[in-house]
């Protein structure tokens, strides 16, 4: 079978070449940076376990115990007794992300940032007409470290899914390039709970289903994938065939604003949980509106939907929601 050269494929998507750049535990690796007695050992940024706190980020080192993002602080520290524990900062990590999006913007315009550690490059037109998208993803990395002290992981491919996958293959700062031919190999191969998209509870379905690899879930028809998973079907259809034809958006709209805290006591009476709940309420429609300036947004209402959580012991949530429409234009407000 005779192999094309990358950007003479026959599918559309195929043509592009994507760079997905993931930082290395990002605001761990800051905290390290900064305070050179917490490098070498367990850390995480987050909330201390005496105030109902939460693992934000972990650094490698406590990775080693099992901690890992989302976790309750209480049992990171159950895990790793001696584990170190700092407030984030994130003045300092957005402007550290700020001199790394402008690292990127060196090479394209089109930089989709996903999260402050986060970011997919189309450079298939770039500014410095480099051939490789390869040799696009190994300049910013050396010049993430050079201008930062700090490391990053980048994956290559021919459209967002794949560069995705790539960047979690040999982290940390590591490199892989999946090309064209290898795509459809690449995808069958990967046990279900590793595709990007596919959280635990959807991952467990498609075991009771049969569904383990990519190779079971390419086998899978449309009809049969859009049934048990809804639209997400069409997602999980697409991807099983190595197919993403999803655009870097240089200028995504942020579809949600959201507000949380943890509370350091319990709340048991009423009019308490009714005063803080207003307390972050107030938090969002700020958000809002400090985003559309930001943005110079012409939005003017949008549906609210508020699902206040209930946290109860062990960290299990439950969860209520309520949707009501909001004029969100500055001059209607009062």
């Amino acid at each position: 079978m005779t192999k094309l050269p990358f950007g003479q494929q026959s599918v559309a998507s195929r043509t592009r070449k994507i760079v997905h750049v993931d930082m290395d535990a990002f605001y761990a690796s800051v905290e390290q940076r900064d305070n050179p007695s917490y490098r070498g050992k367990p850390l995480v940024v987050g909330g201390s376990p005496n105030q109902r706190g939460v693992v934000a980020a972990a650094s490698y080192e406590a990775r080693k115990f099992g901690i890992h993002s989302a976790m309750p602080s209480i049992t990171a520290i159950a895990k790793c007794p001696g584990l170190i524990f700092v407030r984030p900062r994130f003045d300092v990590y957005r402007e550290i992300s700020a001199a790394i999006h402008a690292i990127f913007k060196r090479y394209t315009d089109l930089v989709e940032g996903v999260a402050l550690d986060e970011a997919y490059l189309d450079v298939t037109e770039n500014k410095q007409n480099i051939t490789y998208a390869s040799t696009i993803a190994r300049h910013i990395k050396t010049a993430i470290f050079q201008e930062t002290k700090l490391t990053a992981t980048a994956g290559v491919s021919i459209n967002k899914f794949l560069a995705k996958m790539a960047s979690g293959q040999n982290k940390p700062n590591g490199l892989t390039v999946i090309l064209p031919e290898d795509a459809i190999a690449f995808v069958e191969q990967l046990p279900i709970e590793k595709f990007h998209g596919i959280g635990e509870v959807t991952a467990a379905k498609m075991h009771s289903l049969g569904i383990h690899t990519g190779a079971d879930l390419k086998g899978r028809s449309l009809l049969e994938l859009t049934h048990h998973f809804g639209k997400a079907g069409h997602y999980y259809y697409k991807i099983a065939r190595a197919e993403d034809d999803r655009p870097v958006e240089a200028n995504r709209v942020r579809k949600s604003i959201g507000a949380e805290t943890s509370f350091a006591w319990d709340l048991s009476e009423r009019h308490q949980m009714l005063q803080k709940l207003e307390q972050i309420a107030t938090i969002v429609p700020m958000s809002s509106k400090s985003h559309r300036n930001r943005k110079k947004s012409a939005l003017h209402s949008a549906d609210i939907q508020w699902i206040p959580s209930l946290r109860h012991p062990f960290f299990h949530v439950i969860t209520v929601s309520a949707f009501f429409c909001t004029f969100l234009n500055p001059s209607n407000s009062r």
